[in-house]
């Protein structure tokens, strides 16, 4: 996100954009894709709370400045386990300054980047300005900015799964210094494959083109970044026409590492005819960016500004839970969530159906007692598509009630019979990851055990699959029932 001295200025652009008003515009599919392809990102960013525009160490939301090594890596297993089962991401960008690396911090904060490759997910490390080796946007300290960067590249630069982006927002810059200072970042450092280099848009990573342009980058990766208070508002066809603008004819090299909206104010992502200027927006970004196919990395997936009034950014696509390493992310929006996984080419664009689970012993249906948030057991009742009874069985496993607010959960991680089944917020755990077989069983991944009525109390728990009917359930169509 911009830095902290040009937030005034972003506010007034931001206040600017909220109450300019417009007809709405009924969405349409623009030109057809190009030959583009750097979708193999599908990331958000970890951030600090507060922003990592930060004279000191980053500590990410959700560590501590006194976690060790260990401790790390085990939050950090955890926050990417909610990332890829909630989202579906495989990427994520962490920021570095120069109070954080080669410190004693360092020693920890590694342990981020390594429970990432670990996994498998890319990492996308990026220098923000911390007041040392860069101040408003400007490098004023090359041998900081360098020896930094040195003893980034010392650790990663064989893991082919880190990428590296020298700076971020380099706005104290012009155009052309920009491309001298990050051009000399590369040809000083020739071991580093180009494919693993992310330039920066001039500016605050507005202006790729100009980079796009310069030979001495070619073979990098291009980043844009893409905000509502960056431009004022827009319909939905100005929005799309903007950023197709913004890329040009660079498609095939750009990723955009950060864009975001508002995910805790109920805005409904999904509804093409919507006057929200953040509606239009997000809708027109994910287009773009599913038709040419074009890798991004949502800000903030965790932490980032907090807003008055709140414990964190409003735009953050995951809400952090737990204590120690004891962590889970849930969802604040459903249908922001669909419409990133819509831009990172993986679902389509209408809310996922939902689903009756009747069973086959009782005849009736899985229900959430009075279709209450609060984590509680869930039972079977009399069919009625409530609220309480629709379920959603997502692509990664996982059945989600409340309009993504709950998923089914086996209590504790449990693998024994009796284990409760209920309702927890969504964390990407196996114990909330079920596989539906052809003979109407629900098996929990984690435990292989079968999702069971109790036919006395009807509530609903694990127990060893035999073949009973109170463990068979048919998947039935709720907006179809009647």
């Amino acid at each position: 996100m911009p830095h902290t001295s040009r937030r005034r200025h972003l506010a007034r652009a931001l206040a600017c954009a909220l109450t300019v008003g417009a007809l709405a515009v009924v969405e349409h599919s623009s030109a057809s894709p190009a030959v583009a392809d750097t979708s193999q990102f599908r990331g958000v960013n970890w951030a600090r709370l507060g922003d990592n525009f930060h004279g000191g160490p980053l500590v990410l939301h959700g560590l501590s400045a006194s976690d060790s090594y260990q401790t790390v890596v085990a939050k950090a297993n955890a926050v990417y386990s909610g990332f890829e089962g909630n989202l579906g991401a495989n990427t994520v960008r962490l920021p570095i300054n120069t109070y954080t690396v080669g410190t004693s911090w360092w020693n920890a904060y590694t342990g981020a980047i390594d429970a990432a490759t670990a996994k498998g997910f890319k990492v996308v490390l990026s220098y923000w300005d911390d007041g040392v080796a860069a101040r408003d946007g400007r490098i004023v300290n090359q041998g900081a900015f360098d020896t930094m960067w040195n003893t980034v590249l010392a650790r990663y630069g064989a893991n082919s799964l880190v990428h590296f982006e020298p700076m971020n927002e380099p706005g104290g810059h012009s155009a052309g210094e920009w491309a001298n200072v990050v051009s000399n970042w590369i040809s000083s450092r020739p071991s580093i494959p180009r494919n693993r280099i992310f330039v920066s848009g001039a500016g605050l990573n507005t202006d790729i083109k100009s980079m796009c342009a310069d030979r001495r980058l070619d073979g990098t990766f291009l980043s844009l970044h893409h905000y509502t208070f960056f431009s004022g508002a827009k319909t939905y066809d100005q929005w799309v026409t903007y950023l197709r603008n913004a890329i040009g004819s660079c498609a095939d090299r750009t990723v955009v590492d950060e864009f975001g909206a508002p995910m805790d104010t109920g805005l409904n992502y999904h509804d093409a005819g919507s006057t929200d200027n953040f509606v239009r927006y997000f809708r027109a970004t994910t287009t773009v960016l599913r038709e040419l196919r074009i890798g991004s990395v949502y800000w903030p997936g965790l932490g980032g500004k907090i807003r008055a009034g709140q414990s964190d950014d409003w735009y953050a696509m995951q809400k952090l839970h737990g204590t120690g390493t004891n962590l889970t992310l849930s969802t604040p929006s459903a249908s922001g969530r669909e419409r990133l996984r819509y831009g990172w080419g993986l679902d389509g664009d209408a809310p996922t159906p939902t689903s009756l689970l009747r069973n086959v012993g009782t005849q009736r249906c899985l229900d959430i007692p009075g279709g209450t948030t609060a984590n509680l057991q869930v039972q079977v009742g009399t069919c009625a598509n409530s609220v309480g009874q629709q379920w959603t069985l997502t692509a990664g496993g996982q059945i989600t009630a409340l309009d993504g607010q709950k998923c089914l959960d086996a209590y504790s991680s449990g693998t024994t019979n009796g284990t409760v089944v209920g309702t927890w917020a969504c964390n990407g755990g196996d114990n909330q990851r079920w596989t539906v077989g052809a003979d109407g069983t629900v098996r929990s991944v984690h435990s292989g055990l079968c999702l069971d009525v109790n036919t006395t109390t009807s509530k609903v728990q694990l127990w060893a699959c035999w073949g009973g009917d109170n463990q068979r359930w048919q998947i039935q169509n709720a907006d179809a029932h009647h």
